[in-house]
């Protein structure tokens, strides 16, 4: 199989299709699982690097991509069971989990549940404990703000994107052909002939509810973790003033920041022998952004 252009193939498991990247390679079995909204192929550019050592898959959650939207399934259980019956599907006895931001939640339960299916765990940014969140999220003074969007319908992917990258600079301070693939798995053409997202409002607040409200199950087996911490101010739209802007750069630095460190803390506390990699001015999607330096850190913990 060639590592650049993988198989693209899906599996029935709990009563639903999920869809998944498969980049072949030989070895102990390395999957990849996404963030909220993601797909398998957000992981195009790093996965490909372990086939040489490792068989390296990655799976679309339900609700995103091009797996199977139903209506119910968003909690850590049943997502967590995806999982598992996705690797029974495959005949994988045992694997490397590596998941991004939401996945950090299906990492901790999956060990947890499966803890003799889990070889390793590799969290990309992916906090599992987030009930302080809401909380912090109410003294962002930009939430209190009502911002007045311009009324946008695509009617291409290509005008899709360009407001992706007007409305989040973050995203396009890193964009390249992988986004455009990406995007492309995300969208869909309603009835009037506009690009919107395939997930609904309401898939979207089933997750959100869950991570927020997630209380980590203990995972009992001494496993070894690789964490990464990515530390960033996101570049905010200027569609906000700069007297805005200048009270959220604040509320990052008093409020944010200190509190996302007492998470790596708590972290630290639950997983004393996991290895914790910050990156300062690391961005969120940071086996992207920061990939090289994300690739060695993998590489080096997977192959010690």
């Amino acid at each position: 199989m060639n590592s650049s252009n993988p198989k693209s193939d899906f599996v029935h498991v709990n009563g639903i299709r999920l869809h998944y990247l498969d980049w072949g390679g030989s070895g102990p079995t390395l999957i990849f699982l996404t963030g909220m909204g993601c797909s398998a192929y957000l992981f195009g550019k790093i996965a490909p690097r372990f086939t040489d050592r490792f068989r390296v898959l990655a799976l679309t959650r339900r609700g995103q991509g091009d797996s199977d939207y139903p209506e119910t399934g968003y909690d850590a259980d049943t997502l967590t069971e995806d999982i598992r019956q996705f690797m029974d599907s495959l005949n994988v006895e045992k694997a490397i989990l590596a998941g991004h931001s939401l996945a950090g939640v299906e990492l901790t339960h999956f060990a947890a549940t499966y803890p003799a299916r889990v070889e390793k765990l590799i969290y990309l940014d992916a906090l599992d404990d987030r009930r302080g969140f809401p909380a912090i999220r109410e003294q962002n003074p930009l939430s209190k703000i009502e911002m007045k969007k311009e009324e946008r319908f695509p009617r291409t992917l290509e005008e899709y994107i360009a407001n992706m990258k007007r409305d989040y600079p973050d995203f396009a301070e890193i964009w390249s052909d992988l986004w455009d693939e990406e995007i492309s798995h995300g969208v869909k053409v309603n009835e009037d002939g506009v690009f919107i997202d395939k997930m609904p409002a309401s898939i979207e607040k089933m997750m959100q509810e869950m991570a927020v409200g997630y209380i980590p199950k203990k995972v009992e087996s001494h496993i070894p973790i690789l964490s990464f911490v990515a530390w960033k101010t996101p570049k905010l739209s200027d569609a906000y003033t700069e007297e805005q802007k200048a009270s959220f750069y604040e509320f990052r630095r008093n409020v944010h920041e200190p509190f996302g460190k007492s998470l790596i803390s708590e972290f630290r506390s639950r997983f004393p022998h996991a290895t914790i990699v910050e990156i300062p001015n690391g961005h969120h999607y940071c086996f992207i952004a920061q990939e090289e330096l994300v690739y060695s850190e993998m590489r080096k913990f997977l192959l010690d």
